[in-house]
Parts: structure tokens; sequence; C-alpha cells
């Protein structure tokens, strides 16, 4: 029974969207796009599509279905199916505190560009110098931080029902129409032809192995896989709800925005003959500039950065929920304490990544096997440890913790609820959850971590 003092899902609408809203990220709107130029373009879309419905399907089937059968956060999840596995749920917990230290900063960047779109979008003669004079700035970017991760612990403050659920079924749709709008305007550009032929014809020779490895690293990463935040979302919801369906749904939507961004930025860049990139310097460099040679620009311009905020506050929100519910359940703190805390110290740990990006020649110390021991900026060091190590290693945990300890008949059990359910994907999961996505994922890790390939 779902204990008194935990929140809950008001509606299953408001879930769906709510858990779409975490899995759906910067990552989705400016990497996407950039690893479909990289990789032969349709062939890669495809090869992401089969991988999401296997690999990204299984894992936050997973993740839902250790929570709801639970009731509790990851933490005491684990605890209470096998208490010798409890540090999956604290491997979650650390991973989601990194990664939204520096998601946070990220997130205040795009409100920066907000604001300069509404006070007449001046980039001066440089998008690049803008960009770079903003973040070697030591107190504009920490203070753009700090705001972004206020007004999460505000959102996180209202509750499950009362301020997660109701941001996602505003921001959700408010994204999706933004992102279609954009999708409208760069496939009607004069040149576009050839973006939307790149993304309908597929070139598997375009691909390679390594294509191959960033679209199984992207369909991962993508979907907040890792953190227990999934496991925190489904522990929220209530026993007549279809977690099979919901996260296919999940899974959808997630692919969908990805899909859309493609059709959004690839014509775009084919357009107006722009590179196309990955990261923060496509998205704060490249992306002005081609939104400043569209007719009607501006408004573009605008309509994107605020989705992207859009996509970063929901995300955000999902991890800060997780570490609350932790701290909180754990160790019997009430949740305003708990949420102002976590985001306190989240905050601390960003101001480190925000200098790290410009201001402040910041290095920590990484390995792989092509460079041995080598030194690196902390800004890039916290992106590594979290999305290509801490990230793959959580999901690689899950999967083996229910696969082969929990039990693959327990999981079904939860999902089919007596037979409530019919689980038509059953045989596909539990192959998948014993043997494909634990192989997949060290595969994830051979190339990211033990060749120095960035792949999220």
């Amino acid at each position: 029974m779902q204990p008194k003092h935990r929140g809950q899902w008001a509606t299953n609408l408001g879930f769906i969207l709510a858990a779409a809203g975490s899995a759906v990220g910067l990552g989705n709107i400016w990497k996407f796009p950039g690893k479909v130029g990289e990789n032969g373009g349709a062939a890669f879309i495809i090869v992401y599509l089969a991988i999401v419905l296997i690999l990204g399907y299984t894992v936050m089937l997973t993740e839902l279905t250790v929570g709801r059968a639970t009731q509790k956060n990851t933490v005491g999840a684990f605890r209470q199916l096998d208490r010798r596995f409890t540090w999956i749920g604290v491997l979650g917990v650390i991973t989601g505190f990194f990664v939204l230290s520096y998601y946070s900063v990220v997130g205040g960047w795009v409100m920066k560009y907000i604001v300069t779109y509404l006070t007449g979008g001046d980039f001066g003669l440089s998008h690049e110098g803008y960009f770079n004079q903003f973040i070697a700035k030591i107190g504009e970017p920490v203070g753009w931080h700090l705001l972004f991760m206020a007004i999460v612990v505000l959102v996180v403050l209202k509750g499950v029902s009362g301020g997660i659920e109701k941001v996602g079924k505003v921001f959700m749709p408010a994204l999706f129409l933004f992102l279609i709008l954009i999708a409208i305007r760069s496939l009607t550009l004069d040149g576009a032809q050839e973006g939307i032929r790149f993304l309908l014809r597929p070139d598997f020779s375009s691909l390679g192995v390594k294509g191959f490895a960033a679209a199984l690293g992207q369909a991962f990463f993508s979907l907040s896989l890792g953190m227990g935040v999934m496991c925190t979302y489904g522990s929220y919801l209530p026993k007549n709800e279809n977690l099979s369906k919901s996260a296919l749904i999940i899974c959808g939507l997630d692919s969908l925005v990805a899909l859309i961004s493609a059709a959004a930025i690839i014509p775009a860049v084919f357009s107006t003959g722009a590179d196309l990139g990955m990261g923060s310097g496509f998205a704060f460099i490249s992306l002005p500039g081609i939104f400043e040679k569209m007719p009607a620009g501006y408004f573009f311009g605008l309509l994107f950065f605020i989705m992207l905020f859009f996509a970063a506050l929901t995300s955000a929100i999902s991890i800060l929920e997780g570490t609350v519910a932790f701290i909180s359940e754990e160790f019997r703190i009430k949740r305003a304490t708990a949420a102002i805390a976590s985001a306190a110290a989240m905050a601390l740990a960003g101001i480190g990544y925000s200098l790290a990006s410009g201001a402040v020649n910041l290095r920590a110390p990484w390995f792989d096997f092509v460079n041995g021991w080598h030194m690196i900026s902390l800004a890039t060091w916290m992106e590594l440890l979290t999305d290509n190590l801490l990230m793959p290693l959580g999901g690689l945990a899950f999967c083996i913790f229910a696969g082969w300890m929990w039990g693959v008949k327990n999981a079904v059990a939860e999902v089919e609820q007596g037979g409530k359910f019919k689980f038509y994907l059953k045989t596909m999961f539990s192959v998948s959850l014993k043997y494909i996505c634990p192989a997949a994922i060290v595969i994830i890790l051979f190339f990211t971590v033990g060749l120095g390939i960035g792949l999220s």
C-alpha cells in the first residue's frame, strides 16, 4: 500500500508527461541532430530507434517496475528487495547529484539567451565571441545558474501532483508545439530539400562501428536512465497503471522529440550552409547564427531557447526529486528541508563547473586505455564521470539485479499484476533484461571509458 506521507500522481497523463519531461533533455535537441549529421543521417536514425525499442524500453520499464513494486525511493527500493544491493540506489543518487550540478549551469545559460532575445537579440559582431565572453565571466553565469536552481527547487517544493505533475502538463505540450513550429519553418526554407533527403535516405556505409556505438549511447543517455529517476517516479504510481504501456509511451515521446529536433535543425543547417555540431558550442554559437539567417529568425530563435528551457527544467526537476525522495524518506527529514539542502549542495558544486567552463582553468585527472592518466577540464571531467561512466554503470546494475537477483519472474509479475495487464513484450523484455542490455551497456562503457570516445 502507498504510504500516506508519500506523494502520488493525480493522473496517468500527468505521470506520462512528467516522465517524458524527465527523459526529454538538452541532449535530445542539440546532440541528437549532430550525431545524425555525423553518422549517415537516416541510417543512424533507424539504428537509434531499434535500440530505443530494445535497450531503452527495457531499462526504463525495469526502473519503473522496481519503484512501483516497493513504493520507495531508489535507495529504499533496493534495501527492501535485497539490502546487499542498496549501493545501486546510492550510486543513482550520487550520479544525479553530479548531473544536476552541471545541468543547472547550462540551464542558466539558456535563461541568459532567452533574456538576450527578449531585449533585442543583440549578440554583437560574433556569436562565438558573445558566448565565450559570457562564460568567461565569474558572477553572471553563476548568478543564472543559481536562479535556474531556485526555480527547480520551487517546483519540487510543491510536491509530486502539486508541482512536478502540473509543470509537466504545461511545459511538455508547449515544448512539442514550439518544436513543431521551428521544424515547419526549417523544412520550408530554400535549400532545405538536401537536408530532408539526408534524413530520409539511409547511408549505412557512413555509420560504421563508432556510429552504431554512438546510437547505443544516445538511446541510453537521452532517456535519463541509470540515475534511479524513473524508479522514484515509478514509486508514485498506483497498482492500477499499465507499466509496459507507460514505458513505451515515454520512450516514444522522447524519440519523437529527437526526431522532430533533427527535422528542425538539419534542413536549416543545409539551407544556411552552417556546420553541424554537438554540445554547447553548437547550441549557443552555431544555432543563433543559423536563426539569424532565417526569415523571422529572431522569433524562432526565441522559441528555440524557450523550448530548451522547458526541456532543461523538466529534466532537472526529476533529478532533484530523486534526491529529495531519498533524503526525506531515509533520514526522516521534512521535504522542504531536504529540497533546499540538496539543491544548495548541488548549486555549490555547479559553481565549480561554471568557473571551469570559461573563467578559471580548473582541471582533474581522467584515465582511459588510449591516453592513460591525463588532466582534463573539470567541466569535461564532470560530464564524462556522469554521462560516460556512472549512468551506464547504474543502468547495468539495474539490469543485472532485476534480471538475475530479484528475478525476471518478479519483474514480470509486477508489470502484469496477476493477469490484470497483458504484457505483450514479455519475451523480448525478459531476454533483453538478462542478456542484451548488460552486453550493450558493457559496449557503451568500452567505447566511452576504455577508448575515451564521448558518446553522450
